[in-house]
């Protein structure tokens, strides 16, 4: 992907979506319990464009016990005008990984205040990969990770050491919070991990682990203490993920939620002062799968010679 611009495709796409430019159907998705898993379908297609897009995406916990990844996948990329299948990607959920990962990136650079630490919540592939591509964007390394794995966090630490962070494990979310002025939640809990009470003047959150109905990451009252609450997609984020049960509960209104494509496109509905508190939620929307898949097969054709 070297030469892509990636933070403007995804942004391209966030704004598109929020102008209704977009058609995104309601998320496909099948859940298991023994083993624990769940596989995402997520379609559609941005009027006029060349391409639409079918992603499954997977995600398995208990994959790393027998020696393979917990994510997986593929997207299928068909020519809008004819329905004529034009790439089949066999990422194996990369380009899923690295498209939520710019979205984080995208998030930070929007919502936070200078960068002096950075939390991460999580020690997954997605806890990795938001780090690495943060590095774009701030020249802050100081970095503290808290996991439910003592073993998973030192095996983090060192992972994230060698391309340059300094890592240091905290024994708790709140004493990371009480440090860090941009966090980032990158877990799959399905019961809140960070608090109300953890929250600091001036902080930013960005919660994406939680992309289903059942998962959460942040606890009653969250939301309530923000100032600016913004989601990739305000129709997923009312169904989906810590926005929802929000709302659910009679916390916070769906109107108090901002758009992730319109701050982009208005930076006035962004960041004001200092001290606001920011939460975006990221549920993953598919135009970021279109996009992102379309501009790996155009640089293909153009390498290739093969338009």
């Amino acid at each position: 992907m070297k030469g892509l611009d990636l933070e403007k495709i995804i942004s391209e796409g966030f704004i598109s979506y929020s102008n209704n430019l977009a058609i995104i159907p309601p998320v496909g998705e099948l859940l298991f319990k023994d083993p624990p898993g769940d596989v995402h379908i997520k379609y559609g297609y941005i009027i006029n464009d060349k391409y639409y897009v079918i992603k499954i995406a997977s995600g398995f916990p208990n994959n790393n016990k027998i020696g393979i990844p917990n994510s997986d996948g593929m997207m299928l990329l068909f020519n809008q005008d004819t329905g004529k299948p034009a790439a089949i990607l066999l990422d194996e959920g990369y380009l899923t990984d690295v498209r939520t990962a710019v979205a984080g990136m995208i998030c930070a650079k929007q919502f936070s205040n200078k960068i002096n630490m950075i939390g991460i919540i999580g020690t997954g592939i997605q806890a990795r990969l938001q780090l690495q591509y943060l590095k774009n964007i701030t020249k802050c390394r100081e970095v503290l990770v808290w996991g439910r794995s003592l073993n998973h966090s030192k095996d983090y630490k060192r992972e994230m050491e060698q391309i340059g962070f300094d890592v240091s494990i905290s024994s708790t979310v709140n004493k990371l919070c009480s440090s860090c002025n941009l966090i980032i939640l990158a877990t799959s809990s399905t019961e809140p991990i960070l608090f109300k009470e953890d929250l600091k003047s001036g902080v930013h959150l960005t919660a994406l682990g939680a992309d289903t109905p059942k998962k959460r990451e942040l606890g009653p009252g969250v939301f309530s203490m923000a100032d600016i609450i913004i989601a990739d997609s305000i129709s997923q984020c009312e169904i989906r993920g810590d926005i929802s049960y929000a709302i659910k509960s009679g916390e916070i209104d769906e109107k108090r939620v901002v758009e992730l494509g319109n701050v982009l496109e208005n930076s006035v509905l962004g960041r004001r002062t200092k001290e606001q508190i920011t939460i975006a939620g990221l549920t993953g929307v598919a135009v970021q799968d279109l996009k992102i898949a379309s501009a790996i097969f155009e640089s293909y054709l153009e390498k290739n010679n093969e338009f």
